[in-house]
Parts: structure tokens; C-alpha cells; sequence
């Protein structure tokens, strides 16, 4: 099964119902989160995720019933059959943060987040854009580094004349690589900036 099936199996409930009020770019995050703190409290881990108390609870109960993750009085932590799944995730995703205003945002909150070696699943980047409004974003700008040079497909073939500012902060926080992606989510809260990116990245996925 592949990291997309196992984290999107985790928003289907087996018995008939509702569906649950997280989604799977919730599910990256509280995965990031938890590995990062080694262990977290649900309250904390519900304020970082921007979700409301009945979310966390059905997302932890299904981390648990997926082997991801251990709950105690503690905190919850990863099992290893998570640790496992969060670094199939890092190899893909080796970055996500926020990004200073430059030539390309358009928005109070900007993410960037680095997709590893899916530069030939890119066309004009519209469904990367499409895919983050849809998360909540205002829009994204997708660039592929081929040949040492960061590129906007339909725009420009070298980024860091066209966008020397943009150039400078994605190369400044990424170690990006031939036919890496970097996706710029723009919203107007850090979570929906966050969401998007997030998204836009799971197209290429």
C-alpha cells in the first residue's frame, strides 16, 4: 500500500456515518508534530493543528487504530510502524515553513514546501493551484529546479533573474535537488497557507 492509500484510508470510517472534520494534510501535520515534540498532550496537539476537540479525538483514535501512534497520560508518540510512515513522508516532503514576502506571494501568510524529485508530474502548475484553493489557500506558485536553475513553468526558465528575492528564500531554506519541486501556498491565515501547500504537494503525491 502506498503512503497516499495509508494516510487516506485514515478519513474512512468502516461503519456508516459522518465524515470526520480533518483532513489528510491534518493527518501530515499531527504526524510532524508529534514526531518533533517525541510526545504530545491532545490539547497541545489540537491547538498546533487549528482543530477543534471532536476532530482531534476521532484523528488520534484513528492514528491508534491505524498503529501510528501510542496515547498515555503522557501525551501521544509515535509507534514504529509510524516513525516508519513519517519518514517515507520526510523523504517526500523534507520541508514545509513559512516564507518571507517576495516577488511571488500575494497573501498575509505565505508556506513553501519542498516536494522531492516530482518535477515530471508538474505541467503548468495549474492543478497545484487548484488543489490549494480548494484546501482554503488563495492560490500557489509551483517551481521545478532543473539543470541548477529554478524555474516557473509557462514563465520563466530561470527564477533567479525573473524573482531574485523568491530565488534567494527558497534556496536559503531548501537543499533542493534536480527535479525537486517547491510549491508557495499564499492565505490568509497560516493555517489555510499551510493546508495548501499541503495539498498542492499531494498532487504530485
Amino acid at each position: 500500500m502506498s503512503i497516499k492509500d495509508v494516510l487516506e484510508s485514515l478519513l474512512f470510517e468502516k461503519a456508516a456515518g459522518p465524515g470526520p472534520s480533518f483532513s489528510v494534510y491534518d493527518v501530515i501535520k499531527a504526524l510532524g508534530i508529534i514526531a518533533e515534540a517525541g510526545s504530545i498532550g491532545r490539547g497541545k496537539l489540537s491547538e498546533r493543528l487549528g482543530i477543534g476537540g471532536g476532530a482531534i479525538r476521532t484523528l488520534l483514535r484513528r492514528l491508534v487504530e491505524a498503529g501510528l501512534i501510542l496515547t498515555s497520560r503522557s501525551g501521544c508518540s509515535l509507534t514504529n510502524k509510524g516513525k516508519k510512515i513519517w519518514r517515507r513522508i520526510e523523504e517526500i516532503i523534507p520541508h514545509l515553513s513559512e516564507i518571507g514576502q517576495n516577488e511571488l506571494t500575494f497573501a498575509s501568510y505565505n508556506v513553501v514546501v519542498h516536494v522531492r524529485d516530482r518535477g515530471g508530474k508538474v505541467r503548468k502548475g495549474l492543478e497545484q493551484r487548484d488543489a490549494a484553493v480548494r484546501a482554503g489557500a488563495k492560490g500557489a506558485i509551483t517551481l521545478i529546479y532543473r539543470s541548477k536553475k529554478l524555474m516557473l513553468p509557462s514563465i520563466t526558465d530561470d527564477a533567479e533573474k525573473s524573482f531574485p528575492l523568491a530565488y534567494r528564500q527558497i534556496t536559503r531554506l531548501m537543499d533542493l535537488k534536480d527535479n525537486d519541486v517547491a510549491i508557495i501556498a499564499c492565505a490568509d491565515t497560516l493555517r489555510e497557507a499551510e493546508m495548501g501547500a499541503l495539498a498542492a504537494a499531494w498532487t504530485l503525491i
